[in-house]
């Protein structure tokens, strides 16, 4: 039996947008491994960093954990580990120095380490995972089990997917995206997470107090822009018994208020949504939920057997108002989708917001302003902008990588900055998605019988709109007749 810590990178309090949001959720797939390697007969702990002080505080873990074998294995279901944030993957490398200056093999997994290897090796990594890595994780530990003293060499040899390095060189046999392992299975070690500091920390912040789950990994859908390092486009999705069994779990064990459903596309076919909701129903689990999903999944149907299930806010990546842009994202949605989404979940007391991308190589002035317009006929209750973000293993990617200098990665999620030459410079972009979030503000008014404030708002709005038109050209980066083409980004 082997001591293992399993831990993620992933502070909070690094990320100065997301420590205002202050909707903190554990690491899912952290913790689902964390069970693997138990059911297998290890001795497991964790470190959480979510809601960590910093880097100091692993340090203070390891003399009384001692563990044979650290992994820092990163949460899939956090889109955010996804935009391989830099400060994040600064922890990361601080947290192996200290792991191997402690005397343990150090393995770690997650969307920036399957990207870029060669930054954790350097670090002290002895193993890196590419993509979700079970197999290879399981042999590994196997190995080592067997044999404590295995030196560096053996214990990866032989084993596709996994990077290390040897003599200075990067070594490395690169498989395709895997589908999800079917050892992932059954709840998460929910007993390793500190519970009640989480739920200290929402109830302080929102007044109730959220948890997360997910029904599925991956995402069958081939956005141009949607970087997937972990599954690639396979997609594997739990029972709906099951689901809502574990719905009921952390309802009655943890007394959570509210729910979030993590997957990439929630429920997908309508025969699943209903008979989940029958289930949650059924055994007394539902729980006000939120989920992300897709415009063109929302039939009448759809929205009502969310609805009965529990639905009470659904999250649309509508990306943009132009159809010409969407077209070429090759998204495979129509901008009438959105406003008919928006209408049927509406109708249903299910609150939408919308992600919103800025950016797209290509987008030009008539393009924002039509995703301007989108929000103003659809009205969403919020919505999360960002720029488009150049991530390995996307089309846009290749496309624009020539353009990328050294900043590579946004330091934390509030950067927004654009790291390839877009129609416009950075600060436009920022200045657009103001205006964006103050609009759904101000149509918000509308809505709660604010007249008066409605319309003053609305002119201050339109007068900042005209504002910035008149200034466009001078943030302009590239000719207005440049090309449409293919695109990538990551909503913050």
């Amino acid at each position: 039996m082997l001591t293992i810590q399993v831990g993620h990178s992933y502070f909070l309090r690094f990320d100065r947008k997301q420590w205002e949001r202050g909707k903190p959720y554990p690491p899912l797939a952290t913790i689902h491994v964390a069970a693997l390697l138990r059911r297998v007969g290890h001795q497991v702990s964790l470190f959480d960093a979510m809601l960590a002080e910093g880097v100091e505080d692993y340090a203070a873990t390891l003399p009384t954990s001692r563990p044979d074998v650290v992994l820092i294995y990163e949460d899939n279901f956090n889109y955010l580990t996804k935009m391989c944030l830099a400060r994040m993957r600064d922890a990361a490398c601080e947290m192996i120095a200290m792991a191997r200056a402690s005397g343990a093999r150090v393995i770690v997994a997650g969307s920036d380490a399957s990207d870029q290897p060669d930054a954790f090796l350097a670090a002290g990594a002895d193993a890196v995972l590419i993509g979700e890595g079970i197999a290879p994780l399981v042999e590994l530990i196997r190995r080592l089990d067997q044999n404590p003293s295995i030196d560096a060499h053996e214990w990866v040899a032989g084993l596709a997917g996994v990077a290390s390095m040897e003599r200075d060189t990067l070594q490395l046999k690169r498989i395709g995206a895997a589908p999800p392992d079917p050892r992932i299975v059954g709840h998460p070690a929910w007993d390793l997470i500190d519970v009640e500091r989480y739920r200290t920390f929402w109830v302080e912040r929102h007044g109730h107090f959220s948890l997360n789950m997910a029904a599925s990994r991956g995402c069958p859908f081939r956005c141009n822009w949607c970087a997937k390092p972990i599954w690639g486009n396979h997609y594997n999705r739990r029972s709906a018994e099951d689901v809502a069994a574990e719905m009921a779990y952390l309802k009655h064990t943890f007394h959570a208020d509210h729910i979030w459903l993590a997957d990439d596309i929630f429920g997908f076919h309508v025969d699943w949504v209903e008979a989940f909701a029958a289930h949650v129903n059924q055994i007394g689990g539902a729980i006000p939920f939120t989920i992300q999903t897709r415009a063109d999944l929302i039939s009448d149907r759809m929205a009502t057997a969310l609805s009965h299930a529990g639905c009470t806010e659904a999250w649309i990546g509508a990306e943009s108002g132009s159809q010409r842009v969407l077209d070429h994202m090759n998204k495979g949605t129509k901008v009438a989708d959105l406003i008919t989404a928006r209408e049927r979940l509406g109708a249903l007391g299910i609150r939408v917001g919308f992600f919103i991308q800025l950016g797209y190589l290509g987008e030009q002035l008539e393009d924002i302003l039509a995703t301007r317009d989108l929000i103003a006929r659809a009205a969403p209750d919020d919505i999360g902008v960002s720029v488009s973000y150049p991530l390995p293993g996307t089309r846009f990617y290749e496309q624009v990588k020539a353009q990328l200098g050294e900043k590579t990665h946004w330091r934390d999620s509030d950067d927004l900055a654009m790291m390839f030459q877009g129609a416009y410079d950075s600060e436009f972009y920022r200045r657009v998605r103001d205006l964006l979030h103050e609009q759904v503000i101000v149509q918000q008014w509308k809505v709660v019988d604010l007249p008066d404030r409605h319309r003053q708002a609305s002119r201050t709005l339109d007068g900042r709109w005209r504002s910035l038109i008149e200034t466009e050209v001078s943030h302009r980066t590239t000719p207005l007749d440049a090309p449409l083409r293919a695109g990538t980004s990551q909503h913050a």
